[in-house]
């Protein structure tokens, strides 16, 4: 996530309930087809201003897909369905998984310390690792501050400095050391607040546990059998986007002015998003995977159980939102979905869909603003959402 969309996205990227059945969200197709959400994505470029926005719906053996503005402004190209896209917290799904699958495997104990898996790491200025667990880490309860809050980073990557330094490299220890300089937000376990360090350390302890990188565990657990091949976690200090795509603009975490500049900021350094928003995917990845995950094709019954125990963020997230471990659920006028969003310089990202999986949307804009929308482009994916689901606005 960015820094200062992070911060106050840091707290705009997810969801909550209500009963609903598939069968009430797939009917509305029934009746009008897929016009409301296109609807939606055009009004993402005529009112919101954005370049360009995209959506892939899979509802039971169906596909749609649709896109409105552009991918690149200089060439007027339009999106497609290939394009690659940095997925920001939707990483955060990744990991989490990866952890509960550890923990089914009895490797590890999601009420482990932190302290027990990487020792003396997170210690001093009020930090005791011995008494955070990893369960707190993935739901946000630990009180870990969020490394983005820091006054290096806060000076360096806020505003027009972002431009001069979004190609700095840090490694996830040095991300962990920007945190604990901030002082806790809270005593472990009695509050909630959005923290990319907890996802950090979450990356980390998968290491430790797997002795091997984070990223070929998403590899081997998920792209590979899902055959998500246009989806991986950068390496090292890699900068581009492989594969096709097309150009992000940002403008430096401005979120809702229609007048302010913005800037193309395509190539990027995500080593600070390690283990909690650097990755790089497609809509069409995005729905495989999440709909193999509602179905509970990657976890079995107790771990998805852990999984969906929703914390209430209150007014410290997006309204309307819930947060499990590494999953969110949105409240829509009709009911409830599942899945995750996700916001960097440039991209935000949004894929939920009915609990049991058989309906999913994923949705990708190439800007980082909604003009008039003091949460961004969230107004423009929740209008999808309703769109897609309820029937509401413009749709049939």
């Amino acid at each position: 996530m960015k820094t200062t969309a992070r911060a106050a996205l840091a707290a705009v990227l997810t969801g909550a309930l209500l009963a609903v059945t598939p069968a009430a969200f797939a009917a509305d197709h029934d009746r009008g087809g897929y016009q409301g959400l296109q609807s939606a994505l055009d009004q993402a470029i005529s009112g919101a201003g954005l370049p360009g926005a995209m959506a892939e719906v899979k509802n039971g053996g169906s596909t749609w897909f649709g896109q409105a503005g552009t991918a690149d402004l200089a060439s007027s190209q339009k999106l497609d369905p290939q394009d690659r896209f940095r997925i920001g917290s939707t990483t955060k799904t990744f990991v989490a998984t990866v952890l509960l699958q550890l923990e089914a495997e009895h490797k590890l104990n999601l009420d482990d310390s932190v302290e027990q898996w990487l020792p003396g790491l997170v210690d001093g200025n009020g930090y005791d690792g011995s008494k955070i667990t990893i369960r707190q880490l993935l739901d946000h309860t630990s009180g870990i501050a969020n490394f983005a809050t820091s006054d290096s980073v806060e000076h360096d990557f806020n505003g027009p400095a972002f431009l001069q330094h979004r190609f700095d490299s840090f490694t996830p220890r040095q991300l962990v050391e920007l945190a604990i300089s901030v002082k806790p937000s809270f005593a472990p376990g009695t509050g909630w607040e959005y923290s990319d360090t907890n996802y950090v350390l979450a990356g980390m302890i998968v290491e430790r546990v797997t002795g091997r990188s984070l990223s070929q565990e998403i590899t081997d657990r998920f792209v590979k059998p899902l055959h998500l091949r246009n989806t991986y976690e950068p390496t090292g200090d890699d900068t581009r986007i492989h594969g096709p795509h097309g150009r992000f603009y940002s403008k430096l975490g401005i979120l809702d002015d229609a007048t302010a500049p913005f800037y193309d900021v395509t190539e990027l350094n995500p080593s600070w998003g390690y283990g909690s928003g650097d990755m790089i995917s497609t809509v069409g990845d995005l729905n495989t995977f999440f709909q193999a995950l509602l179905k509970g094709l990657l976890l079995p019954p107790a771990q998805m159980d852990e999984m969906f125990v929703m914390q209430d963020p209150g007014t410290k997230w997006i309204p309307a939102t819930h947060y499990g471990l590494g999953i969110a659920s949105v409240d829509l006028s009709c009911g409830k979905v599942w899945g995750m969003g996700g916001a960097i310089d440039g991209s935000w990202s949004y894929t939920f869909g009915t609990r049991d999986g058989r309906h999913t949307l994923s949705t990708e804009v190439n800007g980082d603003w909604a003009n008039g929308a003091q949460l961004g482009p969230i107004s423009v994916f929740t209008a999808e959402l309703e769109a897609e689901f309820c029937g509401n606005g413009t749709h049939g």
